[in-house]
């Protein structure tokens, strides 16, 4: 069982609740979710200290929770089965990076970075009752239980959703109910330490501080190195387009050696040119950069940063309303993954390609690549012919049918109940 499989619900914070119900016989003391996300544009910059133009997506993981006095920590989920899969219960004083592992690594590994960074309660057990005058802590233990529609391994970030509801409900169990933007950065830098430092994914900053930080019907302009945001609004739906999410179901995995290999040598290549990063490389001084590097170093810098230049100009673009204009944008940033960056794969190209050629103003793979899924920018008049050119195309190919759904700029993480 993996966090993968999780049941499509319309509201996953029921299906959370009822599940907890069922395992502990008790209600949880509060329901916390959290969204995946979409990236509009901006594909391994964050690594690099570069610009992402994310937004979350209504697909959502919620986390049912109570606070225990025994100092464990239970974890389950339920499957897409409709049943729920529990795992076995680990003690908080002994949790260290890898272990758990598999999905359980998420969760446990947001109350490991939880119990470094020194969160305790304010005197509140989380469900109204009193605890001791320094408050529940995640030393303590708590029982969670996971549900919702985020689809594992689709490049939509649902490892981030996970951790981000968890962290969310452990530090509701601590009293903690309001944050303000710059503790949703923070908890979000926290769910990115469980990605890197415990179950040894080296992502960027980009899906867990979407998935904190978005808002609805904008997309959030990131500047990764100063951590500064900005909502843009983003109505595709006034303007009469849609974006089309095309789930390939080719399940991708962020821990092989191929996302690793990548950020090793886009650092590489910043330590040789004597810059703290990639962003420090601009499109007037990239000729001069690629003089200076091994060959192989070469295509890799230069999709970093033609990518930050293209979501600088997407960027532009929303600001003055003409989403439509972005198409082009987003061809040039699949060529781009597909050609230098070389993350993309057969099925991820089919999507784009028959997109295009049925009438998509736009569209490239999302997401970290080797698999997951593509986005295509369409008019809505336009999405049945497409979606139905994507399918056809994938049938004629041998291909599993591709998951499609429009994606609508939602809200992050929050508390349900």
């Amino acid at each position: 069982m993996t966090a993968a499989d999780q049941a499509t619900t319309a509201n996953p914070a029921d299906t959370a609740d009822d599940a907890f119900r069922s395992v502990h016989g008790r209600a949880p003391a509060g329901v916390w979710s959290a969204p995946g996300r979409v990236n509009l544009i901006g594909e391994h910059t964050d690594y690099n200290d570069g610009f992402v133009l994310p937004f979350a997506l209504p697909h959502r993981l919620a986390a049912a929770a109570a606070p225990r006095e025994d100092g464990k920590l239970t974890f389950a989920t339920v499957g897409s089965d409709g049943r729920v899969h529990a795992e076995t219960p680990v003690a908080v004083a002994d949790l260290q990076p890898g272990t758990p592992d598999g999905w359980s690594g998420y969760p446990a590994g947001v109350a490991w970075v939880l119990r470094q960074a020194g969160v305790r309660g304010h005197g509140t057990t989380g469900d109204g009752g009193t605890a001791d005058a320094g408050g529940w802590s995640v030393d303590r233990g708590a029982d969670l239980v996971i549900a919702g529609d985020v689809p594992t391994g689709a490049g939509l970030s649902s490892s981030a959703a996970i951790e981000c509801a968890t962290a969310m409900a452990l530090l509701g169990l601590a009293g903690e109910h309001d944050q303000d933007a710059s503790r949703r950065a923070e908890i979000a830098r926290w769910a990115q330490r469980a990605e890197n430092e415990f179950v040894g994914v080296p992502t960027g900053s980009l899906d867990q501080t979407a998935s904190m930080c978005c808002v609805d019907g904008h997309v959030l302009f990131l500047d990764c190195r100063s951590g500064e945001t900005e909502q843009v609004p983003f109505n595709a739906t006034g303007a009469g387009l849609s974006v089309l999410v095309i789930d390939t179901q080719v399940k991708h995995s962020l821990g092989g050696s191929e996302y690793g290999d990548r950020r090793e040598g886009t650092e590489k290549a910043a330590r040789l040119l004597g810059l703290p990063a990639l962003r420090d490389v601009t499109p007037d001084t990239l000729a001069d950069a690629l003089d200076r590097l091994p060959a192989d170093l070469v295509p890799l810098v230069r999709h970093i940063v033609t990518e930050n230049a293209r979501v600088l100009e997407a960027s532009r673009y929303l600001r003055d309303g003409r989403i439509a204009d972005i198409g082009p944008v987003l061809d040039a940033s699949h060529v781009s993954m597909r050609d230098d960056y070389r993350i993309s794969c057969p099925e991820l190209d089919l999507a784009v390609d028959t997109a295009r050629t049925a009438g998509a103003l736009g569209s490239r793979m999302t997401g970290g690549g080797f698999g997951g899924s593509a986005i295509a920018l369409v008019r809505e008049n336009d999405r049945h012919a497409v979606e139905a050119a994507v399918t056809t195309a994938f049938d004629a190919a041998g291909y599993r049918r591709p998951r499609m759904f429009v994606a609508v700029p939602s809200a992050g993480a929050g508390r349900d109940r």
